[in-house]
């Protein structure tokens, strides 16, 4: 695959830092976009190598794409003309495809130097969409894009992905891109925000991130301070990456609790109100699943298994899919996690967006479609949400794999239901994994003797061996017995218990070591 388009901003950056992100979240997000372009602003380049006269000229000079967005003021002067304008005639000297857009109806109230530049762009052939603030912007600026990717570069969308960039705007809820004035970069969970630097580096090229949060910048997350320096973080950069994201946003709380019959009763065996950033709270309510589920143990050849009731593929895609597309705009309902005797239940606050219906996810005849694109292309560049619009197909090939009946999706008093049946006491329904292994990998049993196998397959079924057992089964002398049980020993599949001739031998508790280390 090529390399992306790189598509510079320009901008007065203050007075458009919003209108800025808003562009960099719609490249980030939208489906075609990611694809092929990447957004370029000047103070998300990284430092020059050497002093550089205008450096913000050398980064336009590495772009295919110029785009002028124009308010009201001319920006501080660096010689003649302001960085903007210089910027816009290098892009001109360049031919590089140009798009110009205007914030407001009305040209009196901009500087006579900014309207100079309008002018100047007119007298160029170029026309110009107006726009009154960031939300309104979105859909003009992709509809932009998409057409001169296609009139100049070839690149044309496919009728799926414009239905499905449409969608995302119109479902997009403006909730996740409020800037909060009062929390900046610094205040986010340093080890996530790292981790997620890293992959996004990784996506964009070349261009690394220095400093902590300018990928969040880049795409979206954070914008520049307008009233204190440093970086202000959106509400989605704190659900993903605040350390108590409840605290500000108390319905971000997932509320867990584990039930032992078949409806809820008076005293849970088990409640949990999670407040963490989303990628840990996933890894939390999965935890609390482990701990309140049954794992019936099952002999494959020489090992014993231990199996989940429920497939961690289908939980984890119905918990990534609710935090991923709740409606977060409705403070007063939480995500409500509950966990019966035959059953799990996922309620989100929220129905699914237009266009999407229960009978267009039932059938898995859709076009993905998100309130929450940025929270949603998130947790897909950190690898915790697979790529949009499978997730209910694949919630339901993990079930009926697992040996369970298919998931279930309703709606109910506000609320986006996912239940995953169980097993209800049948655990003979579970499939064991087809990926599934135990302690004795089959390196290791290729180090076995046929005594070493049933010795292991006697203490599978009866929980122990004595060498009395062995020299009896096998017909061997002590000390035959005594090297095959020490050979198990020494491969940590065996752990001796008691001495002397009360010694008997278990199942090892540790982890085998390596058959392939000497």
């Amino acid at each position: 695959m090529s390399p992306p388009i790189r598509i510079f901003i320009s901008s007065v950056q203050k007075e458009l830092e919003l209108e800025r992100a808003a562009v960099a979240g719609l490249i980030a997000t939208d489906p075609f976009l990611l694809q092929h372009a990447t957004p370029v602003r000047f103070e998300n380049e990284p430092p020059p190598p050497r002093p550089a006269k205008q450096p913000y000229l050398d980064a336009l000079s590495g772009c295919a794409v110029y785009v002028l967005m124009i308010a009201n003021e001319y920006g501080r002067r660096d010689g003649e003309l302001s960085a903007t304008h210089h910027e816009y005639r290098r892009a001109q000297a360049l031919k590089l495809p140009t798009l110009v857009f205007l914030k407001g109806s009305q040209d009196d109230s901009r500087s006579a130097e900014m309207r100079a530049l309008i002018d100047e762009a007119k007298q160029d052939g170029y026309t110009y969409k107006r726009f009154h603030d960031r939300e309104d912007l979105k859909p003009l600026m992709l509809q932009a894009l998409q057409r001169l990717l296609a009139d100049a570069f070839g690149i044309s969308a496919s009728a799926a992905e414009l239905s499905e960039g449409e969608h995302l705007i119109d479902a997009a809820s403006p909730f996740e891109s409020t800037v909060l004035g009062d929390v900046d970069v610094a205040q986010l969970d340093p080890i996530l925000v790292d981790d997620y630097s890293r992959k996004v580096g990784a996506l964009a090229g070349p261009a690394p991130f220095p400093q902590a949060g300018d990928a969040l910048h880049a795409r979206g997350l954070a914008v520049r301070g307008a009233t204190r320096p440093g970086l202000q973080v959106t509400a989605a950069a704190w659900l993903l990456f605040g350390p108590r994201p409840a605290d500000r946003y108390p319905q971000c709380e997932i509320l867990v609790d584990a039930h032992d019959g078949l409806r809820i009763g008076g005293r849970p065996k088990g409640q949990a109100g999670i407040n963490a950033p989303i990628p840990q709270a996933l890894q939390a309510v999965l935890a609390f699943v482990d701990a309140h589920t049954l794992h019936p143990r099952r002999v494959v050849g020489l090992n014993n298994l231990r199996l989940d009731e429920y497939p961690v593929a289908a939980l984890r895609e119905a918990l990534v899919n609710a935090v991923a597309h709740r409606s977060y705009d409705d403070a007063a309902r939480k995500i409500a996690v509950r966990l019966f005797s035959d059953r799990i239940e996922i309620a989100s606050p929220g129905y699914p967006p237009r266009p999407l219906t229960l009978a267009k996810l039932r059938r898995g005849s859709y076009r993905p479609c998100s309130r929450n694109p940025l929270i949603a292309q998130t947790l897909a560049t950190l690898a915790v949400m697979e790529q949009r619009g499978s997730g209910f197909a694949r919630m339901r090939e993990a079930m009926l794999n697992h040996g369970l009946a298919e998931p279930a999706i309703t709606q109910q008093d506000g609320y986006f239901v996912v239940t995953l049946p169980g097993p209800a006491g049948d655990f003979d329904r579970i499939q064991t994994p087809t990926a599934a292994a135990g302690p004795v990998t089959p390196a290791l049993e290729a180090l076995l003797n046929d005594r070493q196998r049933r010795i292991l397959t006697q203490v599978l079924a009866a929980g122990k061996v004595t060498r009395a057992w062995c020299v009896a089964e096998f017909s061997v002398a002590r000390d035959t017995a005594g090297r095959d049980l020490k050979g198990l020993t020494e491969l940590g599949l065996l752990q001796s218990q008691g001495q002397g001739r009360a010694v008997r031998y278990l199942l090892s508790a540790g982890k085998p070591p390596d058959a392939n280390r000497p």
